[in-house]
């Protein structure tokens, strides 16, 4: 009886096996296939790139550099413009004496010095976030869409050495990379220019963002702020060969106050200084461990303006998702915390804490060194 059963299985199978073409043999010289993995998004578009580092592209890669930097901390940002806008005569050694007592990250210490571009990071508020997390999630595309941006502005004869900056190429690679410096390393000059006619006809149906308000009265080509002195305040600079930003330690230390020696000096986000705002790349998000949860949510609404429009220099304390921009006229960090950052570059983020300390607004006293401001355009 056992061996019919057996033979009466053995039969049902072969006749599943011939009649089913899901279980149908494969010839053995067939190969099988794999399924198409499907090809990464990315967060940003070459359009999106190009609009968002067409207003900056022409600055020197120094500033640009800082620029980079600080937008990956938007709160900071809008913290630090407020702070700047209300103690404008703080410059030189008052200014280092301000910034040591402040839990910004340094990047965005280093922006005091020059105060009108953080007041255009702190108006464009879209724009910032946008270019932060564009900077974060696709760090090359942006490097390489302003060396595009900047080549499309010498062909158009608009990007050339002048008595405020120097224009160099190099080529890396068999590309041809436009290196833009000041004149003199303690002194930045701001470019100022239409980005819709600086590089040509632009390309896309969408115009790209602006610095200054549209109806802004720009000079014929590319103009300049008069030269504001920095000093060792901007300490970041631009890698074009691997993409990053390095951090010339002697001005991070000068500045900063700080004795720092390591052998990598390549810039690295630090997530603490988000604030709790979230990333708009999800592998972002996933890196930093800050998916989208309930403290992302609060941080959102709290970038997005639930603020006081006319006194906005103290920062209310908050809970872990973000700190919340309140009532008051002076900055003072949240409560319960510490800064153990130098910078956030490499091998520089385990140094010794400093317990935050209150700010006010007249933290600064005998401020000493010239700050020029304006947007006086200079040919």
């Amino acid at each position: 009886m056992n061996s019919i059963c057996f033979r009466s299985c053995a039969l049902a199978a072969a006749i599943m096996l011939a009649f089913s073409p899901s279980m149908a043999q494969t010839p053995v010289a067939a190969t099988a296939v794999p399924a198409a993995q499907p090809t990464a998004t990315k967060s940003f578009s070459q359009q999106d790139m190009d609009q968002l580092l067409a207003p900056i592209a022409l600055y020197p890669d120094a500033l640009l550099a800082q620029i980079f930097m600080a937008s990956t901390y938007p709160l900071e940002v809008i913290e630090a413009s407020r702070w700047s806008k209300a103690n404008p005569k703080v410059t030189g050694k008052a200014l280092e004496d301000a910034m040591a007592k402040m839990s910004w990250d340094p990047s965005v210490k280093s922006l005091t010095s020059v105060p009108q571009v953080l007041e255009q990071m702190n108006d464009k508020l879209e724009w910032m976030q946008k270019l932060g997390d564009a900077f974060l999630a696709q760090q090359s595309d942006v490097f390489d869409t302003v060396q595009s941006l900047r080549a499309k502005a010498a062909a158009a004869g608009n990007l050339k050495s002048t008595d405020q900056q120097v224009v160099k190429t190099e080529v890396q690679e068999s590309k041809t990379i436009y290196v833009v410096e000041s004149p003199k390393t303690e002194v930045v000059y701001v470019p100022i220019y239409n980005p819709t006619v600086v590089y040509g006809t632009w390309w896309y149906s969408y115009p790209p963002y602006y610095m200054y308000p549209p109806a802004y009265v720009y000079p014929p080509y590319v103009g300049f702020t008069a030269g504001i002195i920095v000093g060792a305040a901007i300490w970041g600079n631009c890698n074009w060969h691997s993409h990053s930003v390095y951090v010339n330690v002697n001005h991070y230390n000068s500045f900063n106050r700080t004795n720092i020696n390591i052998n990598n000096n390549s810039w690295n986000h630090n997530v603490d200084h988000r604030r709790g705002v979230a990333y708009k790349d999800q592998n972002v998000a996933r890196q930093y461990n800050r998916g989208g949860d309930m403290q992302n949510a609060r941080a959102r609404q709290d970038y997005r303006g639930r603020t006081d429009a006319t006194n906005m220099s103290r920062p209310a304390t908050g809970d872990a998702g973000g700190t919340r921009l309140g009532n008051g006229n002076s900055n003072r960090p949240s409560a319960g915390t510490r800064d153990t950052s130098y910078g956030g570059f490499s091998g520089a983020g385990n140094g010794a804490s400093t317990r935050e300390a209150s700010q006010r607004g007249n933290a600064s006293r005998g401020s000493s060194g010239n700050r020029s401001g304006g947007a006086r355009a200079r040919h």
